[in-house]
């Protein structure tokens, strides 16, 4: 069952655009991001990392999307082309995605994340009923209904309303931090503080910025030509522009806690940042547990994805030692579990698990061959590796670190050049 708080009014998603900034590289995710943008890494079995901030979109009732791309942008606009080219304009519905492109008249990519939309306020002038721009990131694992900021944003009367987690102070110092009044209008913006100001009422929580704005159109072509013409900026919503209405204009800032979608089973207002490999396992593992924290089988608030063509996943043999088995695992489509064992594990599509291995705690993309006799632990395994038969990964941390991207808490992050170059 959902948030009962969610928004049934969608006549302001209706007069809205969201537009997603996807062009970041991920450095944080290492070999994750060799060959594809972080909001195309892959995440829960079938998904983008991606399809979340667009999920919510279309699930808050907003028509019009743009994406905005730049590094590795190839694998991330395939899967946009394949997932999500059903939005139609005799609906009055457009999908719009936005690759860097040099012009004769303006010769450079993107800048910074201001400048991302700069660059296309073309495109969103041609929609003519987007009267709000909601910019979102494309990085984050979450699920929350936009109408209810939209809301907030309108009745405030505000020029930008921020999207703000609450986190505990302890953890502030790595986020931008919204120091507010009683009303939540922003005061001030910190970015990373060392002593960060805590929430009204509240001695021990923060107000974190998400990286998600609501600005009404006008407003923000005006402070994205202003931007564009002072020299020395960042061209930067979190670096310059959200600070400077800060000081100048109406901030406010929304609280995810107002609009997060729960489903039945979640607890907690689940947001997640999977840029380092810990937390993207983690993350991932969540979704094993046998009451996740985040739930993605709520028919009321889908996560829509492109979906491979596949059959059923298969499990075969069952003899003592050589016994195809999943336990408190996700396991995808075209997956063969053939004599092998799987614990606390996710599979993507087209896995083939072959017999005598085992695998614990293990994150396995799609097209993944794990040989015979192997023994997987705290792995994370890019897509179409092909594990050579009796690898042991997880039991020597310095063998492990020596052969592939070892992180301190233990996991190992395995591609297939680090496999090519193994000394056996």
């Amino acid at each position: 069952m959902q948030n009962k708080a969610l928004s049934k009014n969608r006549r302001l998603a209706e007069r809205s655009m969201a537009f997603i900034l996807a062009g970041g590289w991920g450095s944080r995710l290492k070999d994750l991001t060799e060959n594809r943008a972080k909001p195309a890494v892959f995440f829960g079995g079938k998904f983008r990392i991606i399809d979340f901030a667009l999920s919510n979109a279309m699930n808050s009732g907003i028509k019009r999307i743009g994406v905005a791309t730049q590094y590795k942008q190839h694998s991330l606009i395939r899967h946009l082309q394949r997932g999500w080219n059903f939005y139609r304009a005799e609906r009055n519905e457009s999908f719009d995605i936005m690759p860097a492109s040099q012009t004769m008249s303006d010769n450079r990519w993107y800048e910074g994340t201001a400048d991302a939309v700069y660059q296309n306020i073309h495109i969103i002038n041609s929609h003519s009923n987007v009267e709000y721009v909601v910019i979102l990131a494309g990085d984050h694992i979450y699920k929350m209904d936009y109408e209810i900021m939209l809301e907030e944003h309108v009745d405030s009367g505000a020029d930008v309303t921020v999207g703000c987690l609450e986190i505990p102070k302890t953890n502030a110092s790595e986020f931008g931090i919204m120091h507010v009044d009683d009303t939540y209008r922003i005061t001030d913006f910190l970015e990373k503080p060392a002593n960060p100001p805590t929430m009204p009422g509240s001695d021990d929580t923060c107000l974190a910025s998400m990286g998600i704005y609501v600005f009404d159109k006008k407003f923000l072509f005006e402070q994205l030509r202003r931007d564009a013409a002072e020299e020395g900026s960042d061209r930067d919503f979190g670096k310059n522009l959200i600070p400077y209405i800060v000081k100048n204009g109406k901030a406010q800032a929304h609280r995810f806690t107002q609009s997060c979608v729960r489903s039945e089973g979640e607890e907690e207002s689940y947001w997640r940042d999977v840029g380092i490999v810990d937390a993207y396992m983690e993350a991932n593992l969540d979704l094993t547990s046998f009451e996740p924290a985040l739930n993605l089988y709520d028919s009321d608030w889908p996560i829509w994805t492109y979906s491979e063509l596949a059959p059923g996943a298969k499990f075969i043999h069952d003899e003592v030692g050589r016994r195809g088995s999943a336990v408190n695992s996700v396991i995808s489509g075209g997956c063969i579990v053939s004599g092998a064992r799987v614990d606390q594990s996710l599979l993507f599509t087209g896995c083939y698990i072959h017999s005598y291995s085992t695998l614990k705690r293990c994150i396995v993309l799609p097209h993944v061959d794990v040989a015979e006799v192997c023994q997987l632990t705290n792995v994370v395994i890019d897509r179409g590796v092909r594990i050579p038969k009796g690898l042991a990964v997880g039991n020597d941390p310095e063998l492990d670190a020596k052969r592939f991207y070892h992180t301190q808490n233990g996991i190992c992050l395995i591609t297939q050049p680090m496999i090519d170059n193994l000394d056996m």
